[in-house]
């Protein structure tokens, strides 16, 4: 597995000075252990609930490994004592009281698993829980505990990938990451499966940092900052104000573009030990200059850095670069329409209406795909309605859909069944929501619970791309908004935006009508053409930022060609039907 390019230049500078304190040569002990000569057990337990002392195993999966070659696996079920599998954790992780009725007990299966992990390194993703139960059950047994060595996945990957690399360090978002081979599930080997590709990724990365022995992993620390604080004179002179701040080179070279309320106190905190991520350590580094651009208020700020980042892809950015990468799905024209996952919208298909998204990436695109087929029967197959030599296609054989393809269904039956998802493009989720809510009862009576989560997955992203576009489709559809927020010194900022673009921002002073200030900017504000979705002349990003400022609360609505409040009204009935599809209960 190759980690992410952008992790390793993420990567934070590590300290290791502490690690040998003798003078004189090293001998062999003292540089360590190889990590590829060490044999690590990965272990995951699903259990009946969160605590060790009153709840119990109920699957133990593990895979030994070694130079990244598999040595062996461990997966058994556990049928637990003294405790039963709630509803809520058999939804969560598939395993009912049913499949373990005749599985055996820990006193079976825990002399096993300690047999298999001797002489091993543990590993866990959040080991403290794993380790937990695994100690209290050698505890309640009489068994010694053997005390291995034990690595966490979640601290080594605190240290690699700060919050601003991954939204949080859970097993699936990690995965996802770096792309493991196995996707978790909430199944004992398949999370420990996960988990060893997250391990070695991990590896891989403190490796290019030369930290390659076991010994190592236990004493690294993150450092760097008195390197940046060397470059405080950066931040003289600029300005207080709001406005973009653009680290450059030595060659004048854009390596970082930021925007800030008071942009001096902004670029002062890069050189101080609060910053601690790793890429800004080494932009910081390079950094020869800070050139500032003065704005009139946080939102036109906050809207230029959107706007450059697009345009210069500064190489020490990761947000907002390439807006004009988007993916859509998009049903097709033929007699079974079917979905289509889709980089680019032609006048055709936005004209039909029969479009959702954009999404973030491919990948995204056609995991909605794929699900949203789980909640309609949707031809997923190319195969040609009414030829002899088709059969059924295997989604049709899973009643995964009612085989057009095969013959099996007339066009008007069929578009009966796209009633929903066609609702969906037109940004009216019920008939959507009831055929989810449906195939959800249906499959949790099935007990098929892992699908269930997946459908229940697929309605949620679905409502949130629907949302997303009809919140900034409503937005651009008004020629002309002028809004004001009061500024803590009795001002207002002032924004005039036309078809979901920022044409113009200005501000007043304390005590002064700010009328006269809106009056000059409208007639100085960039025209802007209504809204071509297969031509854009805004961004995504920055349609988002004046729905958000908007709808902040502190901002005040002077002029609207269009009441605003009704063009908000779909997406809070959108998250007011999702909210209600997820309610416990429900």
């Amino acid at each position: 597995m190759s980690v992410p390019r952008a992790t390793m230049d993420a990567m934070p500078s590590f300290d290791r000075s502490h690690t040998h304190t003798r003078g004189g040569q090293l001998s062999l002990a003292d540089l360590g252990t190889p990590l590829h000569d060490v044999d690590f057990v990965i272990v995951d337990l699903e259990t009946t609930g969160a605590h060790s002392a009153d709840n119990a195993i109920t699957e133990i999966g593990a895979v030994r490994v070694r130079g990244g070659e598999v040595l062996g696996e461990f997966q058994s079920l556990v049928r637990p004592v003294g405790s039963v599998i709630s509803p809520f954790v058999a939804r969560l992780t598939g395993i009912t009281n049913g499949m373990v009725a005749d599985a055996p007990r820990i006193e079976a299966v825990l002399p096993s698993f300690l047999e298999f992990m001797r002489g091993a390194v543990l590993v866990a993703h959040n080991a403290p829980f794993d380790v937990g139960f695994l100690r209290a059950a050698c505890a309640r047994l009489d068994y010694t505990w053997p005390a291995p060595k034990v690595l966490d996945t979640v601290a080594l990957a605190r240290k690699a990938l700060p919050r601003t690399e991954v939204r949080n360090h859970k097993l699936a978002t990690l995965a996802a990451f770096f792309g493991t081979d196995t996707e978790p599930d909430h199944r004992a080997l398949s999370d420990a499966r996960a988990t060893v590709g997250v391990l070695h990724a991990l590896f891989e990365i403190y490796g290019s940092h030369g930290i390659v022995t076991l010994e190592d992993l236990s004493t690294v620390r993150t450092t760097g900052w008195s390197r940046r604080r060397r470059k405080t004179h950066l931040a003289d002179g600029l300005p207080h104000g709001p406005g973009v701040y653009t680290f450059l080179d030595g060659s004048r070279r854009v390596l970082y573009i930021g925007s800030s309320g008071d942009m001096r106190a902004r670029v002062r905190s890069y050189f101080t030990e609060s910053e601690t991520r790793g890429r800004m350590t080494e932009m910081v580094t390079a950094a020869q200059e800070v050139s500032p651009l003065l704005c009139a208020t946080v939102l036109e700020a906050r809207v230029r850095e959107v706007r450059l980042i697009g345009e210069l892809e500064p190489p020490y950015n990761r947000r907002s670069k390439r807006p004009e990468k988007r993916h859509w799905l998009v049903e097709t024209q033929e007699e079974f329409p079917r979905l289509s996952a889709v980089r680019s919208l032609t006048r055709e298909r936005v004209d039909a209406g029969r479009t959702l998204g954009p999404f973030r990436s491919a990948a995204s695109a056609r995991a909605a795909k794929q699900l949203l087929e789980t909640v309609f029967p949707l031809k997923s197959c190319t195969g040609s309605p009414g030829s002899a030599r088709f059969a059924p296609c295997a989604a049709a054989q899973v009643d995964r859909c009612h085989g057009p393809c095969a013959g099996l269904l007339d066009p008007a039956e069929y578009a009966q069944s796209l009633a929903g998802l066609r609702g969906l493009f037109a940004g009216d989720p019920g008939q959507f929501l009831a055929g989810a809510r449906q195939r959800i009862s249906d499959l949790a009576s099935q007990e098929r619970f892992e699908t269930a989560a997946e459908v229940r997955d697929a309605v949620g992203g679905a409502l949130h791309s629907t949302a997303g576009h009809s919140t900034r489709s409503s937005l651009r559809s008004i020629e002309e908004v002028v809004a004001a927020e009061r500024r803590e010194d009795g001002g207002w900022d002032l924004a005039v935006i036309r078809h979901g673009r920022l044409a113009a921002a200005g501000s007043s002073h304390r005590g002064v009508s700010p009328y006269p200030a809106i009056d000059a900017l409208r007639l100085s504000a960039e025209f802007v053409a209504p809204h071509d979705p297969v031509t854009p002349q805004t961004t995504d990003e920055e349609t988002d930022l004046l729905v958000s400022w908007l709808s902040s609360g502190t901002t005040r609505l002077v002029r609207s060609s269009t009441a605003w409040s009704q063009a908000a009204h779909g997406i809070e009935a959108a998250r007011l039907a999702w909210t209600q599809l997820i309610r416990p209960g429900s």
